[in-house]
């Protein structure tokens, strides 16, 4: 048995009772339970899935553990802490930007996530040139992972930028800024199977986005 076989339904519970409790003083008396059933399980399938990962993308993982505290310094929300625990895997694509992939477990479930969060200048001016000349390619890939039931955040901007037309094919596509797709973590058994099985169904999505990153 691997120490963050418990992860999923520990974080549930701890986050549910901190979304209800979301206090500093009770943070604080629970941290050893933080620390002990969430951040060293955490930690663990961090270094865990690095060996998958490579092997799944051809790309070396960099895990990172998110930190519980909340930057609250320019928010009307001053509740202290995240209720839900947040990790990522950032892939060395060798390019400009890279992609990660994501897991994270809140009182609702457990959720993965693949993408860019926010493309660069040079990388967005680049992304629109592929989606004019090459869209239904990258169109394919996503609904390929769409149909397996992962989900495409929805667009920064409402129009379409220029100096593309309102009636182009990929419209949607380059009214995008960034590219993330996430969807509920499916499936029963060992944790890391079931993560590197989800994250293979957005290879193709990942494929594309290593040729313009």
């Amino acid at each position: 048995m691997h120490d963050f076989d418990q992860l999923i339904p520990d974080a549930r519970r701890f986050t549910s009772e901190l979304r209800d409790n979301n206090t500093r003083d009770w943070f604080h008396a629970n941290k050893d339970r933080f620390d002990d059933r969430l951040r060293t399980p955490a930690l663990a399938l961090l270094d865990a899935m690095c060996g998958p990962l490579r092997d799944l993308t051809g790309h070396d993982a960099t895990p990172k553990l998110f930190r519980p505290q909340r930057d609250v310094r320019f928010s009307k929300d001053k509740t202290p802490y995240k209720a839900h625990l947040h990790m990522l895997w950032r892939l060395a694509a060798g390019g400009r930007q890279d992609p990660a992939l994501f897991f994270g477990i809140d009182p609702e479930g457990a959720s993965v996530g693949v993408g860019v969060f926010d493309f660069g200048k040079d990388v967005l001016a680049d992304w629109r040139k592929m989606i004019d000349l090459d869209g239904p390619r990258f169109a394919s890939a996503i609904e390929g992972a769409q149909a397996q039931g992962w989900q495409l955040w929805e667009p920064e901007l409402k129009r379409v930028p220029p100096p593309f037309g309102k009636d182009h094919p990929q419209a949607d596509l380059l009214r995008h800024k960034r590219l993330v797709m996430t969807r509920a973590l499916p499936g029963d058994g060992p944790l890391t199977d079931r993560l590197t099985s989800a994250y293979a169904e957005t290879l193709p999505v990942l494929r594309v986005l290593d040729s313009v990153l």
